[in-house]
């Protein structure tokens, strides 16, 4: 468990109230990251704060200020800024419990693991954590964090909680705008038969570790070169030709050579819809004699 709590307070439902931390449930690759560097002289570029007209400034004489109207800022003390009162920075309330499915994956920003800070509050905690796990629920709430309010879900996780920092409506770009240009084609039933069976082929259980950051790799790799070449210039390599024909030919001919590899079923024919059987005129009754 990481040192120290990136948040402590409390999750309240009603009445009860269960005391907890948050640590951060992802962390940040060790991916490669480039400097800007003074080619002739091999050094790194640094910058310096400056004032326009006065020069380079000393990190006491900065404050934070609040811009009201074009080049005029209302200037704020940190203290001040932290004395703000919000309910939040220590109370997560729970005000609404919604099927994990009714939440669009758009609105999901960032994962934290929740854990009770003591054991005193492990009981409230255990009971919450079940109770959401029977009614299939997810809490909403809004929690406070660095210099932000976030709107935030609780969800069961194994023997724990994982809380999940949500986008608020106007963050999140209204999808219409994007695919209206997309046209109302149904999909033609051949080709449609032969993309499940290709997704039937390649489905398995999600295993993270399968994937690696490709990028990471190879530019570790040109750095590598770059170093045994000794500044020579790396010339990049030919990317491979990929079809670019659009086509209903080409897209079922794609298709089904992906489903020529070892392994691949054929997609099953459905069974010709049988006729029904033409209905018996119904007999003429005898005129009554």
């Amino acid at each position: 468990m990481a040192a120290r709590a990136y948040w402590q307070g409390q999750i309240r439902l009603a009445l009860v109230s269960i005391p907890v931390e948050i640590y951060p449930a992802t962390k940040s690759t060790a991916t490669v990251a480039f400097h800007q560097i003074h080619e002739p002289s091999g050094k790194r570029i640094k910058y310096e704060k400056v004032v326009p007209g006065i020069g380079p400034v000393d990190a006491d004489e900065i404050m934070k200020g609040f811009e009201i109207a074009k080049g005029d800022y209302v200037l704020l003390e940190q203290d001040e800024i932290d004395a703000v009162k919000l309910e939040s920075r220590k109370t997560l309330e729970l005000v609404q419990f919604v099927d994990a499915s009714e939440i669009d994956v758009l609105y999901f920003e960032k994962p934290y693991f929740v854990v009770p800070a003591d054991d005193l509050a492990e009981e409230a905690y255990v009971v919450l954590r079940e109770a959401l796990k029977r009614s299939r629920k997810v809490g909403l709430g809004q929690l406070a964090m660095r210099g932000r309010e976030y709107v935030v879900s609780l969800k069961p996780c194994g023997r724990g909680m994982v809380l999940e920092t949500l986008r608020y409506a106007e963050e999140v770009n209204k999808a219409q705008g994007y695919f209206r240009d997309i046209g109302d084609a149904k999909a033609d039933p051949e080709l449609l038969d032969l993309a499940e069976t290709l997704i039937e082929k390649k489905s398995a259980a999600f295993d993270p570790k399968k994937f690696t950051d490709h990028y990471t790799d190879a530019v570790r790799a040109l750095v590598e070169r770059k170093r045994k070449a000794k500044g020579r210039k790396i010339t990049a390599e030919p990317d491979e030709a990929r079809p670019s024909g659009s086509n209903v030919v080409d897209l079922m001919a794609a298709l089904k050579k992906s489903l020529e590899r070892p392994g691949a079923k054929a997609p099953a024919k459905k069974p010709a819809a049988k006729k029904a059987a033409p209905r018996k005129a119904p007999a003429r009754k005898r005129a009554a004699g």
